[in-house]
């Protein structure tokens, strides 16, 4: 007969393994292919702004791929952790632009931080919490506190919870980590709708490193656009005259840019 502790030890580790394999999805088909079905749930995730002016732009990839992950039923918030300096690089959150990603204000608990070193511990401690739908950490900088070993508690923290850890960095050069994967994001101008009315977000992402997978080849940069009535990524690699009119707002804000065209879009950030 096997003895009821034996079997609880089994059930929970089947239910660990499946929590830790299982992916969320960007919701279009031709890149979950490539990425061989999403990226990693239980993970650490990192998206690296191209320029300091993307910085919002790898915001919003974050943020949406939180969204992806915290839909289907899993009624949990979002809580994001935020380094001070940011809010006078880019901005402060904007609730109008995290409904615009699909994202209920109302849903996210903010922690603002003065330092990188306050802002990891306070994402591990959230990381860890079942109730978390999803992490997002900010860093501004160097942020030399975001080491390998800090990396590696922040995957762990994710893993343990079955939630996914969203690292955002801005002003940094991409370095050893335990990230599931690693992006690099640039903003990208948005398709045009009537009335000269803001469309959606548009990125162009690059896959620099996933865990059992290749990165870095040139087929890997893909321009997308977000669907916040799908709730879901739209691959338009092969559609970039497309994407040259307008430009789309994004959560965070920020002063507009005195040279940017009035075309009745809003600039990144």
């Amino acid at each position: 007969m096997t003895h009821p502790l034996a079997s609880l030890r089994k059930s929970l580790a089947c239910a660990y393994s499946a929590a830790a394999s299982e992916t969320i999805t960007l919701g279009a088909p031709s890149l979950d292919r490539r990425l061989g079905g999403g990226v990693l749930r239980a993970a650490l995730h990192e998206a690296y702004a191209e320029t300091a002016a993307d910085a919002p732009a790898a915001t919003g990839f974050a943020l949406a791929l939180a969204r992806r992950a915290m839909a289907g039923g899993r009624d949990r918030p979002l809580l994001w952790v935020r380094q001070e300096a940011l809010t006078a690089e880019s901005g402060a959150p904007y609730p109008p632009g995290l409904a615009d990603i699909g994202v209920d204000p109302a849903a996210v608990a903010f922690i603002r931080v003065r330092d990188a070193k306050e802002a990891l511990q306070a994402g591990a401690e959230a990381g860890r919490c079942a109730t978390v739908g999803a992490t997002l950490i900010e860093l501004f900088g160097a942020a030399r506190a975001y080491d390998l070993t800090a990396s590696r508690r922040l995957a762990l923290a994710a893993g343990a919870a079955g939630a996914p850890i969203f690292i955002v960095r801005a002003g940094a050069v991409p370095a050893p980590s335990a990230a599931a994967s690693r992006w690099r994001v640039r903003a990208l101008p948005s398709r045009p709708r009537a009335a000269n009315a803001p469309g959606s977000a548009a990125f162009a992402i690059f896959l620099l490193r996933q865990r059992g997978g290749a990165a870095g080849h040139a087929w890997q940069e893909w321009r997308v656009e977000w669907s916040r009535d799908r709730g879901a990524f739209k691959d338009r690699t092969f559609d970039a005259a497309s994407l040259s009119r307008f430009v789309a707002s994004l959560p965070v804000g920020g002063a507009p840019d005195e040279g940017a065209p009035q075309t009745g879009g809003r600039k990144f950030g």
